[in-house]
C-alpha cells in the first residue's frame, strides 16, 4: 500500500503541487486536472491496487491531496473528495474508523395516548 500526501498551492493561476517528503510534483491550469495529474503519477510509482484520494481545502488557494493505493478489499479502484488528511505518516490512523453512534430507538406516540379518537 502506498500513501501519497501533497501540499497544494495556487499561484499566479497556475495549481502547483509537490509531494510531502517525496520527489513527486505536478502543475496544472486548475485543481480538478492537478488532481488528476498527481493520481497518474501516483500510480506510475506504485500501481499495487485500487486507488483512492482526498482533496481536502485549507485556503482558497491552498490544499492537501492525498492518494492511496492498495490496501482496499477488492481492488476495485474509486475516487472520492473532500474527506479530511491525515496526519503526515498516518497510514494507519487512515485504516482506522471512528467508532460508531449508538442510537437510541424512539417510541411513536399512539392515537391512544391523546384520550379521544379522530372517528368518534
Amino acid at each position: 500500500m502506498g500513501v501519497f500526501t501533497f501540499v497544494v498551492k495556487n499561484s499566479g493561476g497556475e495549481w502547483k503541487a509537490k509531494q510531502h517528503e517525496g520527489e513527486l510534483e505536478a502543475c496544472a491550469p486548475s485543481s480538478y486536472e492537478l488532481q488528476r495529474k498527481l493520481v497518474q503519477a501516483a500510480l506510475s510509482s506504485d500501481s499495487s491496487g485500487g486507488v483512492q484520494s482526498s482533496y481536502s481545502p485549507v485556503t482558497p488557494s491552498s490544499a492537501v491531496f492525498q492518494v492511496i493505493i492498495g490496501g482496499g478489499g477488492d481492488g476495485g479502484a474509486f475516487v472520492s473528495g473532500g474527506a479530511a488528511a491525515t496526519p503526515a505518516g498516518g497510514a494507519a490512523a487512515a485504516a482506522e474508523a471512528p467508532p460508531a453512534e449508538e442510537k437510541k430507538e424512539e417510541k411513536e406516540e399512539s392515537d391512544d395516548d391523546m384520550g379521544f379518537s379522530l372517528f368518534d
